[in-house]
């Protein structure tokens, strides 16, 4: 039995090596049992339809309609399931099974049709000749059910004895049919704590608070390389990695307070939740910033742009009064108090 983990890689027209697990012989079969039962559903209505046309009196016609419709149907079913659903049969997306092209390319139109076209020699005939030899050609011998039948194990022990499992549709088409990737959805890295409201400068319960002057030095590339750094500390040990990065945003973003090492990661993870929630309020307004800006910003211009206290309700306004001059306290000499020296 072949290994359920085989996998392959795919050199795509641009270099990139990409890893595909082959799809078992077992399911491709199964697969390919569930698609025969829903074309013989269909190839069923076809035959009611041939009935009835036969009976209103078109004689042969009905029958010959039928066999043509038949023979598109068998065609068309697989190569326009494949082409519209990305290399897809009903069948094939029962066991998260695709269909894709060896040479890392698109999956192309031409190359679904070659592979298709040859079903008809590798399974219809070879069917047809099993269980009525006679209706494929008339007078064939009893011998004809033997022939189909080595010629229906020839064609489906081929993907067995080849180390992609290709049959001979795969092998002229230029095609592979591999497992498809499951798509997993991650949990929200901005999800790991309470995000502070950074897009207003509030202060929020993790302690690191980040002004809106330095959250536009970065860009949503940017954001995109810290989460996958983030998600990687998950499963990683990663912190001399951690470490330098939040050095260089410190020093990008003129960050002058302390962060020990042991707080690291909580920073990074403060830095990315304000940042993400700084771009989406400008994508909001339609400005979209791709990447990060040049320059940095000095720790002067960070002591001068910390976000200020909330301002406190105006008094109700009265009648303007003139602040009384301090009268300055006296010696026991009853002189004045000189005021100390500045120097």
């Amino acid at each position: 039995m072949p290994s359920k983990t085989e996998v392959r890689l795919v050199m795509s027209p641009e270099g990139v090596a990409l890893p595909f697990e082959l799809a078992p012989p077992s399911e491709r079969a199964v697969a390919l049992l569930l698609d025969l039962l829903l074309l013989h559903g269909l190839l069923l209505l076809l035959a009611g339809v041939a009935i009835g046309l036969t009976g209103l009196g078109l004689g042969g016609h009905g029958a010959a309609l039928f066999l043509l419709a038949s023979f598109v149907l068998r065609n068309a079913y697989f190569s326009f399931c494949e082409i519209a659903w990305g290399g897809k049969t009903p069948g094939k997306h029962a066991f998260h099974l695709r269909v894709v092209s060896r040479d890392g390319g698109a999956l192309s139109a031409e190359a679904v049709i070659a592979r298709n076209l040859t079903r008809d020699f590798e399974v219809f005939l070879p069917f047809l000749s099993l269980f009525a030899p006679g209706a494929l050609l008339p007078g064939l011998p009893g011998w004809a059910a033997l022939l189909g039948l080595g010629w229906l194990l020839a064609g489906g022990l081929l993907p067995l004895f080849n180390r992609d499992h290709l049959r001979l549709g795969d092998m002229l088409g230029g095609t592979l049919v591999v497992r498809a990737p499951r798509v997993t959805l991650l949990p929200d890295v901005a999800d790991a704590a309470p995000a502070p409201a950074a897009a207003t400068g509030a202060a929020g319960p993790r302690g690191h608070v980040f002004t809106l002057e330095q959250l536009d030095l970065y860009g949503i590339e940017q954001l995109q390389v810290l989460e996958r750094l983030l998600r990687a500390a998950e499963t990683e040990n990663n912190g001399p990695v951690l470490r330098g990065v939040g050095e260089r945003i410190r020093t990008k973003i003129g960050w002058s307070e302390w962060v020990p090492e042991s707080r690291e990661l909580e920073f990074l993870q403060d830095f990315y939740r304000q940042q993400r929630a700084r771009l989406e309020h400008k994508a909001l307004f339609g400005v979209r910033q791709e990447r990060k800006r040049e320059g940095r910003l000095a720790p002067a211009v960070l002591a001068a742009a910390k976000p200020a206290k909330p301002a406190q309700p105006a008094e109700p306004a009265g009648p303007a009064t003139r602040p009384e001059p301090e009268t300055p306290a006296a010696t026991p000499e009853g002189g004045h108090a000189r005021e100390p020296d500045a120097s």
